[in-house]
């Protein structure tokens, strides 16, 4: 895939810069820095008024979360909304469809340029006023907001310096591989066909309505477990399944020991891939660890 590889920050063109968060959806597009059209959305933390009073847990309006989601996902998705909304009862909530995805313009290059995507939504998501911003990431997604959180994390850490406006106060990477080019399960050598092949991404195209670079990476960027280990002081949290089809659980172990000991590892039994596999208790526990550890 083509690079131009994140080692600089991107500015949103579209920043509100809002003292008080809206109370309502707000619907856009971004610019990343290098041109890139991103369908974005934010949506202002909600109370589930159907669960008992004393359940319901209060939004933080100093908090928002900000979703990556997997490859071939888009905002819009189901299994994408359904963690938006779940996520909602913790705070606001930034959606986005990574280039060539549903109605974001460009192609995917698949977790390299995306950085850039990301870094656009959290800068626009802390210009509604909000003082904390978690990013969550499953699958591609966890590969990007693991390298975004290397260039982006809390201002004042030794890779972070001066970089505030698309900075993240915590980082949470949902079955993310910890290196590039894993050929060892069927479903990624089929990624690996959709990607590399012009019949792949035909099917990509027209089939997953995801629309993929022809180009090879170059230079290849850097890989999650080599980003991991610059995220620090950032809190950070690897999630994966155990029954994970893609990702076998030498990679999320991998992350970990990259970690050392900033980062939490949570290996949940009977658990697939990404946003499908991830039950609402989890999605829950996800959204109190963030809701506890960002800022």
């Amino acid at each position: 895939m083509s690079s131009g590889s994140a080692g600089h920050v991107v500015r949103s063109s579209v920043v509100p810069k809002c003292e008080t968060p809206p109370r309502t959806r707000v619907r856009t597009f971004l610019r990343t820095s290098d041109g890139v059209r991103i369908d974005a959305a934010y949506e202002p933390g909600a109370v589930v008024h159907d669960a008992p009073a004393d359940a319901r847990p209060a939004p933080d309006g100093d908090l928002v979360f900000v979703i990556a989601h997997g490859f071939t996902g888009d905002l819009d998705k189901p299994h994408v909304r359904r963690v938006a909304e779940a996520f909602a009862q913790y705070g606001a909530v930034v959606t986005f469809s990574f280039r060539g995805h549903g109605a974001s313009g460009g192609r995917s290059t698949v977790g390299d340029r995306e950085v850039f995507d990301l870094a656009a939504a959290v800068a626009w998501a802390r210009g509604f006023g909000h003082a904390r911003a978690a990013t969550v990431g499953f699958s591609m997604g966890g590969s990007v907001v693991l390298r975004h959180a290397a260039l982006h994390g809390r201002p004042g850490g030794p890779e972070q310096e001066g970089r505030t406006e698309a900075h993240t106060d915590a980082v949470v990477s949902v079955s993310a591989p910890a290196r590039w080019y894993y050929r060892g399960t069927a479903p990624m050598r089929r990624l690996h066909w959709l990607v590399t092949r012009p019949e792949g991404r035909l099917v990509g195209r027209y089939g997953l309505r995801t629309r993929i670079h022809h180009r090879d990476w170059d230079p290849v960027p850097l890989s999650p477990v080599e980003a991991v280990p610059r995220i620090a002081p950032t809190p950070l949290l690897i999630v994966h399944g155990d029954r994970d089809g893609y990702f076998p659980v030498d990679h999320p172990r991998m992350l970990a020991s990259a970690a050392g000991d900033h980062g939490e590892l949570w290996l949940e039994p009977g658990m697939g891939h990404a946003e499908h596999a991830a039950a609402d208790a989890l999605l829950h526990r996800i959204a109190d660890w963030a809701v506890a550890r960002a800022g």
